[in-house]
């Protein structure tokens, strides 16, 4: 499309406002907020609630028209030149861990806000509509599965399906919804409404701040594959039973735990290995352990090493069973395939930030995000920007101000080039 200089120039002078960004952050971060200065607002509590009613009175407030589709995504659009173009869509999840920070999740939304803002304050319409998402239940802290909202969207799985999820208390995500008022009428499902999708936040790991980078352009997230290990021996007593006669399923769970980390360290840079979980039973000081549960959380960014991983772990399980005696039952409980996304927004991203005289690198994120099912139904990228040491999914979580000032200036200007700016 060509377009006067004058609308090109005002496309390069825009920027977001990084001090009214920051407010909001700040706002949203009151609502459910902590002792230790996090926060704690688990998905489709009242907390919840009161965080989605803030948000649609911002968005209202801007000219957005908004609507809530059956599983509680909330969808704020301010309107384009041509009503029949997809729209250019960013966003990311207000829920957050129990002992959630300020900025995982509600950056990439109040991000999407804060470039709907400044495009009203500097009058400019853009051909595309422009649509701010909220998604429901990205973190499944209180239902499963995790990024439950984007994946009805993106038809990962039925709204029934999601609907009928139970928390510990038993009360279903349909019930939850109608109970704070979000139980929307809007249809589910992103055919033909998503032209492209964008999602801004904060890395939750240390490569951006050590590498001293301030914007990680993010080509793919890894794929993952999560498992369940059941590890039986002969519980027995620890006084009588002597060494090379026991069964003891811990000894071998903990041999197990040293091989997942083998499996991901030879597979450098991107293999990711974790054991985040053991139960031991009896779990008695003179008692030799009979059984241990696992969990192995094994990570890759290509279907050949996420495969081979799997091979691994299975053959590793084999041999330990058979070198000790001990039976070891394997369940796989998850399985997201390794997910590029769209090189021309990634290339957009990447030349916008340096357009913008940010120092910037391409990264794989190793986290889940909505942006990974967004990617199933439309062109997708995401841009990182650092949090302190790291850290994320814990109240210490905590980012520089022009971090995210410059992570929003970049997701502003990739989606003006995506939705064309009206001459």
């Amino acid at each position: 499309m060509q377009v006067t200089t004058s609308v090109e120039g005002r496309a390069r002078e825009m920027r977001v406002d990084g001090r009214r960004l920051w407010a909001s952050l700040m706002d949203l971060a009151a609502i459910g907020a902590t002792p230790k200065g996090g926060v704690c607002r688990l998905a489709l509590t009242d907390l919840d609630r009161q965080g989605r009613d803030l948000f649609v009175r911002w968005a209202e407030q801007a000219g957005c028209s908004v609507r809530v589709d059956g599983i509680g995504n909330i969808f704020a659009r301010r309107a384009g030149t041509d009503p029949d173009r997809p729209a250019v869509m960013t966003g990311s999840h207000i829920d957050t861990q129990p002992t959630g920070g300020k900025f995982d999740g509600n950056y990439g939304v109040l991000a999407g806000l804060e470039v709907i803002r400044t495009l009203n304050a500097a009058r400019v319409q853009t051909r595309a509509p422009i649509e701010v998402a909220v998604w429901t239940n990205e973190e499944g802290s209180r239902f499963t599965p995790v990024m439950m909202g984007s994946g009805v969207h993106a038809g990962a799985f039925t709204l029934a399906h999601a609907l009928a999820q139970t928390d510990a208390e038993g009360v279903s995500v349909q019930q939850a919804l109608q109970a704070i008022g979000y139980a929307g009428q809007a249809p589910t499902g992103a055919a033909g409404t998503v032209g492209a999708y964008f999602e801004a936040h904060i890395e939750q790991g240390p490569v951006l701040e050590n590498h001293g980078k301030v914007v990680g352009v993010v080509t793919a997230a890894l794929g993952q594959r999560w498992y369940n290990v059941r590890l039986t021996g002969m519980e027995a007593h620890a006084g009588p039973t002597p060494m090379e006669l026991r069964k003891d399923a811990l000894l071998v769970a903990a041999r197990l735990v040293a091989e997942v980390n083998r499996i991901a360290t030879v597979r450098a840079p991107h293999g990711r290995g974790t054991v985040g979980s053991l139960q031991v039973f009896p779990n008695s000081r003179n008692v030799i352990p009979g059984q241990v549960t696992m969990s192995v959380d094994l990570r890759a960014p290509d279907d050949v090493q996420l495969l081979a991983m799997d091979q691994d772990l299975r053959a590793v399980c084999e041999r330990f069973a058979q070198q000790s005696g001990i039976a070891i039952d394997i369940e796989q409980v998850v399985s997201f395939p390794p997910q590029p996304f769209a090189p021309p927004l990634v290339e957009s991203i990447r030349a916008h930030a340096t357009d913008l005289g940010y120092s910037a690198m391409d990264v794989v994120s190793g986290a889940g995000h909505d942006a990974v099912y967004l990617a199933r139904v439309a062109p997708t990228a995401m841009i990182f920007v650092p949090c302190a040491d790291g850290i994320s999914h814990n109240e210490i979580e905590s980012a520089e101000p022009e971090h995210l000032e410059a992570g929003c200036n970049v997701l502003l200007r990739a989606m003006l080039a995506a939705a064309e700016i009206q001459a």
